[in-house]
């Protein structure tokens, strides 16, 4: 039961310290829209979208408007498109299409499953469906692409990788006019999960239910706000178990707004996925929660150890408050999206090498880093084999999503605007691993995946 102090303490965290969910995100399979002709099976596709998700948009802002709970954003995930590609043959961009047209007829802001699963080869509708992902990316807007190119369980698809380095240059090219936005909307993966509701890498997994709502919480201004209240000598396992209590009552608020708009929407309730997801908005870094913590700024010796211990307190607090806890949940690094992860990354003070590092330790990976616009192919794919080298040999999901700014230099400034947010160009080592990745092949799977 809710008390008074209860009430009035969630109101202050969203009021005060941006408390928000930050999506709410209906997971759709398509396979049952399969079909021979390519222009059948989009038309089946659209249909069921808006069937399904007509109401989403609707539904999370009378939510919102009922219990004075922001709900930023309303999305829509996918069966990965290249298993229907496989089966129609044809031109893929067909589905981003027809992706997009549904996505703004419901009104969401981002659709995604424009994606293929590659970690240990590719099937029928794979290949035509990534290299068609630039060019989907470029004749889309709302429509996001993620591929998995490795798992503890395969090893990492080095051929896929290679790709990927190039497909991810493209969609910057391809987009160069318009901030570079295509290689912002393509995700690289190894571990990916088949129940995240965050974008760009949100896909509906062949092992959940025909339709799911999930949603996305996200706090980091709490968790400031509560961390900057605590005296500066405080214990860390103090600070951990602060950190953990308060991740407990944000998680209760996703499970109140996933449990009821399932419910309206006449849908089963998928996860919370408890992610401290930044927003360029000052009073909403991860960065800050870390400088909170007792570090003089995001990126000094130290980060590594700050952000994991934040990580594990965020899921304690999140599985303590929901027996559906699921995605990714933890927290996220998105350079662009982070104002505090901005200033560091201008500073100096936090370089890619420290990036990386972190990224060991938090949901993710190396997410919305601005590179330089000659940053050659093979380097791009490089640095996709080494978070997923991360994932694999850790057993976590690890991504990249890299932008290119075409024709801007280290310490120019890309700025996507809105959730996106801007940040600089960041230095990236000269030194070619091309011979490496020209070799192509598999990287075989690590002792540790031998479980069974």
């Amino acid at each position: 039961m809710l008390n008074t102090s209860d009430i009035m303490e969630t109101i202050s965290m969203i009021r005060d310290n941006n408390l928000d969910i930050r999506t709410t995100t209906m997971g759709i399979s398509l396979l049952d829209c399969a079909d021979t002709d390519i222009d059948k099976s989009c038309t089946k596709v659209y249909d069921k979208i808006c069937r399904l998700a007509g109401n989403l948009v609707a539904t999370g802002d009378d939510i919102a408007a009922k219990y004075g709970i922001p709900i930023v954003n309303k999305r829509v995930s996918v069966t990965p498109i290249s298993m229907l590609a496989g089966i129609s043959g044809g031109d893929p961009v067909k589905y981003a299409k027809a992706l997009d047209r549904a996505a703004h007829e419901i009104g969401v802001n981002f659709i995604g499953g424009y994606s293929a699963l590659v970690q240990k080869g590719f099937s029928a509708g794979d290949l035509e469906l990534i290299e068609s992902i630039p060019r989907a990316l470029a004749e889309t807007e709302l429509v996001c692409s993620s591929v998995n190119v490795g798992s503890t369980r395969a090893g990492i698809n080095m051929d896929a990788v290679r790709l990927m380095g190039e497909k991810i240059r493209l969609a910057a090219e391809l987009t160069k006019d318009n901030q570079c936005i295509g290689a912002a909307k393509l995700v690289v993966f190894c571990n990916a999960v088949e129940d995240n509701p965050f974008m760009a890498g949100a896909f509906h997994g062949v092992g959940e239910a025909d339709h799911v709502l999930s949603v996305g919480v996200s706090g980091p201004g709490v968790v400031r706000s509560v961390l900057a209240a605590m005296p500066d000598d405080a214990p860390l396992d103090v600070v951990a178990e602060t950190i953990k209590k308060t991740a407990f009552k944000i998680t209760r608020v996703g499970q109140l707004v996933g449990s009821e708009a399932a419910a309206r929407l006449n849908t089963q309730f998928g996860i919370v996925d408890l992610s401290l997801a930044p927003t360029p908005a000052v009073g909403d870094s991860v960065a800050h929660i870390l400088e909170e913590i007792g570090l003089e700024q995001c990126g000094a010796h130290g980060t590594t150890a700050a952000l994991a211990m934040l990580n594990d307190a965020v899921k304690k607090g999140g599985v303590m408050a929901s027996s559906s806890v699921g995605g990714l949940s933890g927290a996220f690094i998105p350079v662009s999206e982070d104002a505090g992860m901005i200033d560091a990354a201008r500073e100096g003070t936090l370089s890619i090498e420290k990036l990386e590092a972190m990224t060991a330790v938090c949901s993710v990976g190396l997410d919305m880093i601005v590179v330089p616009g000659d940053t050659p192919s093979e380097v791009i794919s490089a640095i996709i084999a080494d978070e997923a080298a991360i994932g694999m040999v850790n057993s976590k999901t690890t991504a990249v999503r890299l932008i290119p700014a075409i024709g801007l230099a280290e310490g120019e400034e890309l700025n996507f605007g809105g959730l996106l947010g801007y940040g600089p160009v960041m230095k990236l080592r000269t030194k070619s691993p091309a011979k490496m990745i020209m070799r192509g092949g598999r990287i075989p799977a690590p002792l540790q995946s031998l479980k069974n």
